[in-house]
């Protein structure tokens, strides 16, 4: 599973995590510094980033 960092939390994550969870990305990497949380919804949806816990976090909203 690959994860997506929220701006919140450290980029360096990825780099630390990378053994255990490859092809993470943080938001900042992929050009969503101050974006909408829609827009990081609508972006982790698109490219599978853990799309089971994405399902399951927005049926919980």
């Amino acid at each position: 599973m690959k994860l997506l960092f929220d701006e919140n939390l450290s980029p360096h994550l990825v780099a630390g995590l990378s053994d255990v969870f490859p092809k993470s990305v943080h938001v900042r990497d992929a050009g969503l510094s101050r974006a909408t949380d829609a827009a990081i919804w609508d972006y982790a949806r698109s490219l599978a980033f853990g799309a089971d816990q994405v399902a399951a976090f927005l049926a919980l909203s």
